[in-house]
């Protein structure tokens, strides 16, 4: 005999105590055909809700993986460039520390994606903190800003001459308006003010693709976690 959880209206057999799916407890009646009377059958074990999250315990998993993952992704780290694989490693092992710190089967994708959130706000932030400190750092205390705006120089001339390829093709009047569009826009980005802009959106996309991530490794760590330790009932 099969019923339905009230919550997310997956089907549930007879004898589960709560739903494979989200977690919610589901009481059990059993009809006494001498009595005429419903009893609850009693629970032999702990009631928990999967799909919540005890946030004093998140928060403890995600600040201890945060710290390694937001230093190893700042641009003071000479392995920067995998901060997606750091990222995810990170928010996988958070949501693995939480589920052994509660003494938990598992919990559903979703808490798993909400820890692997937290992790990646923490460690992105702490690697956003910790990149801006660095160029200011060189630029005004050790006066290497000439050579920063050289090397930005080069990258904003490098941009200058493949938009040039992509509008070689167009109509003269079309090229003269596109050229001076570029003109304008480059002008722009040699400018301190389009210097910073344009590292400032840098970091800033940096730690929304560092954060999707990290939700991502959450989620798969939670999904794993249910199909290897959920109780067959």
């Amino acid at each position: 005999m099969e019923a339905t959880c009230t919550r997310c209206h997956q089907p549930i057999l007879a004898e589960n105590c709560y739903c494979p799916a989200c977690g919610l407890p589901q009481l059990l009646y059993a009809t006494d055909a001498l009595l005429g009377q419903a009893t609850p059958e009693p629970w032999d074990e702990a009631v928990r809700d999967a799909a919540s999250v005890d946030w004093k315990a998140g928060l403890r998993a995600s600040l201890l993986l945060a710290i390694p993952a937001g230093l190893l992704s700042s641009g003071l780290s000479p392995v920067a460039f995998f901060g997606l694989f750091w990222m995810a490693a990170a928010a996988s092992w958070a949501v693995v520390l939480y589920v052994r710190g509660q003494r938990a089967h598992w919990i559903t994708a979703g808490a798993g994606a909400r820890i692997g959130l937290v992790t990646g706000l923490l460690a992105a932030w702490l690697a956003f903190a910790l990149s801006g400190s660095a160029l200011f750092v060189e630029r005004y205390l050790f006066h290497q800003s000439s050579q920063i705006d050289s090397e930005w120089q080069t990258r904003v001339s490098f941009g200058q001459q493949m938009a040039e390829q992509f509008t070689a093709g167009l109509a003269p009047p079309d090229a003269a308006q596109a050229q001076a569009a570029r003109a304008q826009f480059q002008a722009w980005m040699l400018s301190p003010e389009g210097h910073a802009g344009m590292e400032a959106f840098r970091f800033a996309f940096d730690g929304c693709v560092l954060l999707f991530f990290a939700v991502i490794g959450g989620a798969l760590a939670a999904r794993l976690l249910a199909r290897t330790r959920r109780p067959e009932l």
